[in-house]
């Protein structure tokens, strides 16, 4: 892949990360339309995407990218209002430049952006329009006073930006970024000039300056990089923080010399030389051809940007954080890896243990160690918070209320609760079509929740939530319920199940998940083809999780999916029934105890367990394991569910770390297994379902 094309598809990268804050951020605004830090952060986005596409080739999106700008530039200025129509707008183009970045329909979106561009510019009074020819100049920021007292976060950042003589021919225009940086807060720009030849030998097509910032903000190093993100190529770019509000006393601000040796000006040894003069440093420095004024006014901006962060001494200091990207293959990759080296490890600790060599058994025990550290880590790596899932669904619940007149509101919580990045990618469209169903089945309109006594507003919950070692998902809607009777008669309608079946109302709810199921009366572009439930439990289990339903008629219903973290390693504990091995998530596992043949009661299900009567379940009879039961079994007691619940079976051997391998098709609905792993010895042991097992 050539150099044009990785700077493309890391122009497309970050675009599509701006496309989704930029989502989140009009949502917001359509809350609360008058926040300017909001106005600020969308403004942001489209200056910065405009600028990016111009410089990587994407001229359609740099042009159709402008004239939003421009309007939400009079927005920021306050010079028009945000309305409910300049958000509906901004949305739709928003749309429009995602696929324009896809490259999907290009065709197709053409007279849509045509439209929308039309649309935008009739919201701008006519004395607000700039001619067409006139170039507009904004009027430079007046400086604010800055206070430590009123923002401690405030920091003196020394930034020297040294563009390559190139830079013009990328289509950048180094003044935009240096004023997109100066409206972070007080800044001092200087411009260098000492490379320019004379106008015979002087190029118009290479870029020969450059500049000196000294800025005072609450922004961090990442932000203040972000401006510079896609030249950081093209360019020598040094950013210090040179004090803040935490870390400046009244001694500690920097002398002239100190500053320009600190910047490489000048060198020590010569600062030395010249400090033997009795002149003032700055123009010794300036006589002596070492700096030129233009640099001495540099650092004497920036000794006094660090006087002003005096009052505010303390002893804390910001620690900054960093991160990489990596592509989504490599870390496929290396999970992959991961699993064939804990096989491998369990291989190595079972030979070590039957060679009963000590020095062979204390290299196992090191491997062994090593091999937790790496996967712990590694499937931490893929960890990421469900956050980014939920925020995607408030445009969702936005656009199709408003397309079905329905007024909802959707309420997130546990955004922060972790999953692995496999489970969160294939977790997206099952959630899609429960949100979609609840918004169309469930929530009725506003004169129907009026005559009911509700609120004419609508309200979905979407709740993330650990549950021993599952995430616990719920969709709560206050809507009109589930009627089971009605689901009972629609399902022998549609000869799902047959007029004398006898089913609980817990059963009968599930029967939405069968395929071809639809309770709806008439066909609409949100539901009634009877496709999406079916899908929904097929792609839910296909993730090894569970979904369930509970609801009330006229008031609401509550969807609950269980997921596993990960679907690829995990702990477990290894046990025996005869000649068969499996294996329970250790996560589920509470304590082992025995049971013995002279404490079983005929027929019992139970055993005392410290006072507590605990059900159990025989291993042997739920799989129809032939052999004969040992005198002294072993009851392993999990949690499910909240509930306890003891699995029997013949003995305990361990704690197995397990790489997680799906069944085959004919395998996939044995009730009780969710998967399959290799031992050490390269035999097979089932992973238990305990869940499924103990309905």
């Amino acid at each position: 892949m050539s150099r044009d094309d990785l700077n493309r598809q890391a122009f497309k990268e970050e675009a599509l990360e701006l496309l989704g804050e930029l989502e989140s951020s009009l949502l917001e605004l359509e809350a609360d339309p008058s926040n300017q830090g909001i106005i600020d952060r969308v403004f942001r986005a489209m200056h910065t995407i405009k600028g990016s596409g111009a410089m990587f080739g994407f001229e359609d999106i740099a042009t159709f990218t402008h004239e939003v700008e421009t309007v939400f530039d009079l927005a920021r200025n306050g010079q028009i209002s945000v309305s409910q129509e300049l958000l509906n707008l901004t949305l739709l183009a928003r749309d429009l430049i995602l696929g324009m970045l896809e490259g999907t329909a290009n065709q197709g979106l053409a007279p849509q952006a045509q439209q929308v561009m039309r649309d935008l510019k009739a919201l701008v009074p006519a004395e607000e329009k700039p001619a067409s020819h006139k170039i507009v100049q904004e009027k430079p920021a007046q400086p604010q006073e800055l206070s430590c007292a009123l923002n401690p976060d405030l920091s003196t950042w020394r930034i020297r930006f040294a563009p390559h003589a190139n830079l013009f021919l990328t289509g950048t225009n180094p003044a935009s970024l240096i004023e997109e940086l100066c409206e972070m807060g007080e800044s001092h720009v200087i411009m260098h000039c000492r490379d320019i030849p004379d106008l015979p030998d002087l190029d118009p097509e290479q870029c020969l300056l450059s500049w000196d910032i000294v800025l005072t903000t609450d922004q961090n190093e990442d932000a203040l990089r972000d401006v510079f993100i896609f030249v950081e190529d093209e360019c020598e770019l040094v950013i210090q923080m040179v004090g803040s509000c935490h870390t400046v006393s009244e001694e500690s601000y920097k002398r002239l010399g100190q500053i320009l040796v600190e910047k490489n000006d000048v060198t020590l040894d010569a600062l030395e030389r010249v400090l033997k003069n009795q002149k003032p440093i700055g123009q010794l420095l300036t006589e002596s051809g070492l700096v030129s004024s233009t640099q001495v006014q540099a650092a004497l901006a920036e000794q006094q940007e660090i006087k002003k962060l005096q009052q505010a001494a303390s002893a804390s200091q910001e620690v900054q954080t960093s991160s990489i990207r990596v592509p989504a293959h490599k870390l496929d990759y290396l999970v992959d890896l991961v699993g064939e080296l804990v096989t491998a490890q369990a291989r190595l600790s079972q030979y070590s243990s039957e060679c009963h060599d000590a020095q062979l058994q204390a290299i196992s025990e090191e491997i062994e160690r090593l091999s937790d550290a790496l996967r712990d880590n590694t499937l931490g790596i893929r960890m990421l918070p469900i956050g980014t899932t939920f925020s995607r669904f408030k445009r969702l619940v936005r656009d199709l209320s408003q397309e079905l007149g329905k007024h909802i509101i959707l309420e997130t919580q546990g955004e922060e609760t972790e999953l692995d990045k496999t489970v969160l990618e294939r977790l997206n469209d099952p959630l899609v079509h429960l949100l979609r169903n609840c918004i169309d089945h469930g929530i009725e309109l506003p004169a129907q929740r009026s005559a009911q006594g509700k609120n004419t507003e609508g309200r979905i919950q979407l709740l993330a939530e650990h549950s021993g070692g599952e995430v616990l998902i719920r969709i709560i809607d206050d809507g009109a319920g589930i009627d089971p009777e009605r689901i009972r008669a629609k399902a022998i309608e549609k000869g799902v199940i047959a007029p004398d079946t006898t089913l609980s109302d817990k059963d009968a709810l599930m029967l939405i998940f069968a395929p071809g199921f639809s309770t709806a009366e008439k066909i609409t572009n949100v539901s009634g083809r009877g496709v999406g439930m079916d899908v929904v439990k097929r792609n839910i289990d296909a993730l090894r999780g569970r979904i369930s339903l509970d609801s009330t008629v006229g008031r609401g219903t509550t969807v609950s999916v269980r997921l596993p973290l990960t679907l690829a390693i995990i702990d477990g504990l290894q046990v025996q029934v005869e000649d068969s091995f499996f294996i329970m998530p250790l996560s589920a596992v509470e304590e082992c105890v025995e049971l013995k043949t002279a404490d079983k009661a005929e027929r019992a299900t139970f055993i005392n367990l410290r006072g507590q009567m605990v059900p159990y379940v025989s291993l042997r009879q739920s799989f129809e394991i032939p052999g004969h039961t040992p005198d002294i079994e072993q009851v392993v007691v999990c949690n499910s569910h909240g509930n306890r619940i003891g699995i029997v079976v013949d003995s305990v051997i361990g704690e197995h770390q397990t790489v997680i391998k799906t069944l085959g098709k004919v395998y996939q609905d044995v009730r009780g297994i969710s998967g399959a792993t290799i031992k050490g010895d390269g035999s097979m042991a089932l992973i238990l379902d305990i869940a499924a097992l103990v309905v």
